[in-house]
């Protein structure tokens, strides 16, 4: 048996809480010592949403779970709770180290903004040197932030697969989406194969309001999407039109589930799949089919862009918790990110001429990838349960 505490700061109603559980079946009873009701059975693993009522005019109050089951060792807990606060001086030390390292890069970001906005009258009069310079520019950026994370604050990603990736390749790049540490581990891809300065990401249109960022994205072609496809063909347009006719060398990168993975957005995904005949892969979201169909059918028609790329992404926390990466401050803020977290990217190599030809069988194709991700992820969340290594080879039939 393993017991759950639950936490419920309600003033009345109803309060969702989320648990996850490995087990064949399981379950969960909350203890008759605190009120009734929040009883369920899990079978088959998965997932599953409790609503503990919160007495009338309650402030606070705490729920008592426990979960039964035949393989206990099988059970994840939920997150653990936040490490006690550090004390003053520690909290000082780290904010001035991170400042240290974070200031001189976001004024090289700034510099490098103005820089790009200088070429871009330019680029109807000499647009490959001005393709070439800005891509030069942004690599410097993305190598400093890059350098932060893997030296200064010593992340240590495992890398699988990147031998089979021939230097300076063009390639559409799809992949899982778990937090803003996907962008490093992607960029250490990219940096190996030579193609870190050819990076263009699909991002939200929204990222071009933010300050620094935002403007430099589009300076440097970066595709900015809607998730409102007319408008986003357009932009695609824009993106592609120097690939095209100028055979401009590309990593076109997309996240296909276009959001990050979350327990909440894995619940809807999951009826959404089962009411629309679906499948879906472990520890995903359902990807998005329409911009990588769109991508494959614009960039197969260059010879040069010969490949599509699937990226694998996947995070430990404390070597107990399965896809739970640090957030963005803490890729910045925390020195020795290895002691705390594993990282970890695979990538499998698909030559594009070997992809489906109708819009149909690519869509089916997408979905099939995702299936095979989702038991690539799961053979590494049993290694994790196992204690073993993400260094060892993950056996399966790609």
């Amino acid at each position: 048996q393993i017991a759950y505490t639950v936490l419920c700061k309600r003033s009345e109603g109803t309060t969702s809480v989320h648990l996850q559980h490995r087990a064949p079946e399981c379950l969960i009873r909350r203890s008759a010592l605190v009120g009734i009701g929040g009883a369920g059975l899990w079978r088959n693993g998965g997932m599953m949403t409790l609503s503990p009522t919160a007495p009338s005019g309650a402030q606070r109050c705490v729920w008592h779970y426990r979960a039964t089951t035949p393989m206990a060792k099988e059970l994840h807990a939920p997150r653990r709770l936040s490490p006690p606060p550090m004390d003053f001086p520690s909290h000082l030390a780290l904010s001035l180290r991170s400042a240290l390292l974070v200031v001189p890069w976001l004024a090289r970001l700034l510099v490098a903004d103005l820089l790009l906005s200088a070429l871009l009258p330019l680029s109807t009069v000499w647009p490959d040197w001005c393709n070439d310079t800005s891509s030069a520019i942004a690599a410097s950026i993305w190598r400093g932030i890059q350098r932060i994370f893997t030296v200064s604050n010593d992340a240590a990603i495992t890398v699988s697969g990147a031998d089979q990736l021939p230097p300076g390749e063009s390639a559409i790049v799809i992949s899982n989406h778990v937090e803003w540490s996907d962008f490093y581990m992607i960029q250490e891809l990219a940096e190996r194969a030579g193609m870190l300065s050819r990076c263009r990401w699909f991002a939200k249109q929204q990222l071009k309001w933010v300050p620094f960022l935002g403007w430099g994205l589009w300076a440097m072609g970066m595709p900015l999407v809607s998730r409102r496809w007319t408008q986003d063909q357009r932009e695609m347009d824009r993106v592609f039109d120097g690939v095209l006719q100028r055979r401009w060398p590309i990593w076109l990168v997309a996240y296909s589930e276009a959001t990050r993975y979350t327990m909440q957005k894995r619940i809807e995904t999951e009826e959404w799949c089962k009411a629309n005949g679906k499948r879906l892969g472990h520890h995903l979201l359902y990807p998005r089919t329409k911009g990588f169909i769109a991508s494959v059918q614009k960039l197969r028609t260059t010879p040069h862009v010969t490949a599509v790329y699937d990226v694998t992404l996947a995070y430990a926390q404390n070597d107990k918790i399965f896809q739970k990466p640090p957030t963005f401050g803490q890729t910045i803020f925390l020195p020795r990110l290895s002691d705390q977290w594993r990282f970890y990217v695979h990538v499998d190599r698909h030559l594009l001429a070997d992809l489906p030809k109708s819009d149909e069988e690519l869509s089916l194709w997408l979905e099939d990838r995702w299936v095979r991700k989702g038991e690539h992820l799961e053979r590494l969340r049993q290694l994790l349960d196992n204690g073993q290594s993400w260094d060892v080879p993950v056996n399966e039939k790609r």
